[in-house]
This record gives C-alpha cells, structure tokens and sequence, in this order.
C-alpha cells in the first residue's frame, strides 16, 4: 500500500475518508514535514505501470517486486479496458493525487493510455512503452495494423455482445484461448499461457477503436521503447515505426508481445534507465 495513504472510497466527485498507516506520519493533504517529502519526491519518483488489453496488472509481479526492492514506489493501474478517452481520464486522476515526479509504463493498448493520461501533467518525467502503442492524434490502431501486416491478433478475437448500464449495446473482445499463446504469449511456457488466457481481462471494441483525440505526450516527453522482435499481435516492423516516430530509445528483446512477462529483467531495465536519464536532467 502507498506510504502516505489510499483514498477509502469515492461518492459524488469527492474523496471521503483516508486510510492512515501505522508507523506513518503523513497523510495526503497534510503539511507536515513537507520539506523532507519534496526532497524524497524529487528523487524518488513514482513508477505506475498501465496494463494492455486480455491482460491485468498482475503480468507485471517481477517489475514491480525488483522495483519495490530498490526502493521505488511502484503502483499497477486498473486499466478499465472501455473507452481510450474515459481509460486515460481515469488515469490522470489517480495521478493527480501522487507527489513528486511519476515515470509512466505503458504495455500494448496500455501505451495510448498513458500517452493520453501524461497530457497537462508537469509530474510526468518520462513515458515507457513495452511493445506499445503509440498513436497519434486522429489515427487508431486498426489504421496502423491495416498499414504493417503479421498481426495474428485479428483472426484471434471472439467478440461478445453486452448491454451497458444505460441500454446501449457494445462488445467484448476477448482472444480465443486456443490462439491465445501463439498470438499473444508465444515464448511464455504452455501452462502460464493458459492461466493468462483463462483469465484474460475483456477489452471493449470502443477502446479498440478509439484514437487519440489531441496531440499525445510522447511529442513532448522522452521515451523508452521495449521492441519484441517476436511479437505476433504488434508486428515489430509496426513497433519500430512508432517508436522512431516518437524519437524514443530503443530496446530490443527476442520477445512475444508480452516482453513484461517473458523478459522482466530487460523491462525493469529500461524503466530504471528512464528514471535515470530524467531524474539527472531535473534541476
């Protein structure tokens, strides 16, 4: 749980009630020592990670454990899957109640959320992508996969109907667990590739087809791109498109499109080179 607290729920727009933490001082919105928590925060920053599409924020146990082990505070977004517009709001909020400087990671679908979230955001230091998308403003990921072919996520979706709270009607798209490792987990073992598929968040077909609708934060901020040269559903030709586009650093890894799981490692690797190349550059 985050040091200087959680907001305990949320009712008509406003905050009621903070959990506060034996052994600490501090709530959010407190004043108390606030010399020695700017110093901490501008050292310190706050990694969250933002989960893509048929995935949670559990993919990213290894990064966030070696991260917490040097003593980052590290937080795994819920990333709702619905709308790109509604998803990066809902980002941005949870960021406006952290302190100090926040690196923003982004897998797949996960990258155009937080290329989004970052927007008017002075907090955010820099953007990291794991085999991200990185759209820019008026353009889908569809219109990019129609442009670069491989992708085996297409023929791999099983859309399901549903009805929203307010009548309209919408679908889900899930990935046929049989497809699933070869499109999605190719160099993850078989029995990880099942669970991750059998529990598989669903990803709205509004949020697929969404495109950004103003400029996104990666024209402005520095980047950091994982490329995995093995994945089935961004094709890596694609990847590189983007990330050169963005003028991001490169990485490459011998990796299915979730490097995160299969290379955590060089993930957590390019994270902590992207918190050093920003927190010198700080004044």
């Amino acid at each position: 749980m985050a040091p200087f607290g959680e907001p305990m729920r949320r009712e008509q727009g406003c905050w009621l009630g903070w959990v506060r933490l034996p052994g600490y001082s501090r709530g959010i919105g407190q004043t108390v020592n606030k010399g020695a928590v700017a110093t901490m925060a501008a050292e310190t920053p706050t990694i969250v990670l933002v989960h893509g599409a048929w995935a949670d924020a559990t993919g990213f146990d290894a990064e966030i454990r070696a991260l917490q082990a040097r003593g980052f505070r590290a937080i795994g977004f819920g990333n709702p899957l619905r709308d790109l517009a509604g998803d990066a709001t809902y980002l941005a909020e949870l960021l406006r109640t952290l302190t100090g400087p926040i690196v923003l990671v982004g897998h797949s679908y996960g990258g155009n959320v937080i290329s989004m979230a970052a927007i008017g955001n002075d907090q955010v230091q820099a953007l990291v992508y794991f085999n991200g998308w990185m759209c820019d403003e008026g353009e889908s990921q569809q219109q990019l996969l129609e442009r670069f072919e491989g992708s085996l996520v297409g023929p791999s979706i099983r859309p399901v109907p549903f009805t929203g709270p307010d009548g309209s009607e919408g679908a889900d798209l899930y990935l046929d667990p049989d497809a699933f490792g070869e499109a999605f987990a190719a160099d993850v073992d078989s029995e990880t590739a099942a669970v991750m598929a059998a529990t598989q968040r669903p990803y709205a077909a509004a949020a697929f087809a969404a495109a950004p609708s103003g400029p996104p934060a990666w024209k402005t901020l520095p980047c950091w791109y994982l490329l995995g040269t093995q994945d089935r559903a961004i094709p890596p030709a694609l990847q590189r498109f983007m990330a050169e586009r963005a003028n991001a650093t490169i990485v490459e890894v011998a990796a299915s499109h979730v490097s995160f799981v299969s290379q955590p490692e060089a993930a957590t690797q390019l994270i902590l080179q992207a918190v050093e190349a920003t927190s010198r550059s700080q004044p």
